[in-house]
C-alpha cells in the first residue's frame, strides 16, 4: 500500500502530462533527476516515491507541498505562495555524508528569512558527531536564546536536533515533547501540543510559566526539529551546589530511618500492651 504523498504525487504526475506541460513519464522523470524506470513502478504503485526526487518535483515543477503533504489547497503554487515554502539545503563531507549544520544566534533571523537559497545555509558552521545516532538522518544544531525554556534549556545551550520531513508532521510531532520550530522569520524552542489533525495548529508552550502558550497555524510552518541532544557548559561551580544537595539527601534518609525505628517501637509496646490486656482479661474470667 502506498502511502498518501505518493498518491498526491501521481495525481500531479497525471496531471502535467494530460496538460501537456511534459511529453512523458520519461521526460518528467528525468527532468527530477529519477530513473525512468523507478518512477514507472511508483506509477504503478509498486513503491513510493522517495525523498529526493518529490524534493526535486516540488522545486522543478512547482508543485505545492502543502498539497503533497496534507492534502490541501491547490496542486501547483502561484507566485504568491512560492515564498511561504522552500526546500531544505543539506551539507555534505568529501565522502558525500551529510554533515551537521550550526544555526547561532546571529543567523537564526537571516535562516528564518531565507527562502531556498543553498548559498546562505552552505555558509553556516558544519560539522559531524559520533555515533550511530548521527548516521542517518538531517540534522541541525541552533544556539539557545533567552530564558523561556528554563530551568531545562538556558541561554548559551546548543540542542542538536533530527528534521521531521512536513508528510510526518501530523504523526511524529509528538505533545510536550521539545523542537524547534522554524516559522516565517522566527525560530523558537518549545514544548508542542500536536493539533495539526483536528485545528490545523501547534500549540507552542513554554517551560518558564512567565511566557504564555500561544498557537503556530500550520500555513507559518517551515520547518519542525526535534530536539535530541543538549550540549551545555560545563559549570564547575555546582560541586558545592551538588554536595549541598546530597548532604541534604543524606538527612532526609537519616530522618526517615528514625521514624521508622521509632514507628517500630511504637508498634512493639502496642502489640506488649495488647498482650498484656488480653491476660488480665483472661485472669478475670477465670476469677
Amino acid at each position: 500500500m502506498i502511502s498518501d504523498v505518493t498518491k498526491r504525487f501521481i495525481q500531479c504526475h497525471d496531471f502535467l502530462k494530460e496538460s501537456g506541460k511534459v511529453r512523458s513519464s520519461r521526460q518528467f522523470a528525468l527532468e527530477i533527476n529519477y530513473l525512468p524506470q523507478n518512477l514507472n513502478k511508483v506509477l504503478k504503485g509498486e513503491r513510493d516515491i522517495p525523498m529526493e526526487p518529490l524534493r526535486s518535483a516540488v522545486e522543478v515543477f512547482r508543485i505545492n507541498p502543502t498539497f503533497l503533504y496534507l492534502g490541501e489547497g491547490k496542486m501547483f503554487m502561484r507566485s504568491e505562495q512560492e515564498e511561504h515554502f522552500r526546500l531544505l539545503t543539506v551539507v555534505t563531507d568529501d565522502n558525500n555524508e551529510e554533515k551537521i549544520l550550526h544555526v547561532p544566534v546571529p543567523a537564526m533571523a537571516g535562516y528564518a528569512a531565507e527562502v531556498m537559497d543553498p548559498d546562505f545555509v552552505s555558509e553556516l558552521p558544519s560539522y559531524r558527531l559520533p555515533g550511530y545516532d548521527f548516521q542517518y538522518g538531517t540534522f541541525r544544531s541552533f544556539d539557545i536564546s533567552g530564558d523561556s525554556m528554563i530551568p531545562y534549556l538556558e541561554p548559551g545551550d546548543k540542542v542538536v536536533c533530527r528534521f521531521i520531513e512536513p508528510q510526518d508532521w501530523i504523526t511524529n510531532i509528538r505533545d510536550h515533547h521539545v523542537y524547534v520550530i522554524v516559522s516565517r522569520g522566527n525560530v523558537v524552542v518549545k514544548r508542542v501540543v500536536n493539533n495539526l489533525h483536528r485545528h490545523r495548529h501547534l500549540l507552542l508552550i513554554s517551560d518558564n510559566k512567565e511566557f504564555k502558550p500561544y498557537r503556530l497555524n500550520v500555513n507559518d510552518i517551515r520547518e519542525v526539529w526535534y530536539v535530541k541532544n543538549r550540549i551545555t557548559t560545563f559549570d564547575h561551580s555546582r560541586k558545592d551546589q551538588n554536595t549541598a544537595l546530597q548532604n541534604q539527601m543524606e538527612t532526609m534518609q537519616t530522618a526517615f530511618q528514625k521514624q521508622h525505628e521509632m514507628l517500630k517501637i511504637l508498634l512493639e509496646k502496642e502489640k506488649h500492651q495488647n498482650r498484656e490486656n488480653h491476660m488480665t482479661y483472661e485472669n478475670q474470667g477465670n476469677s
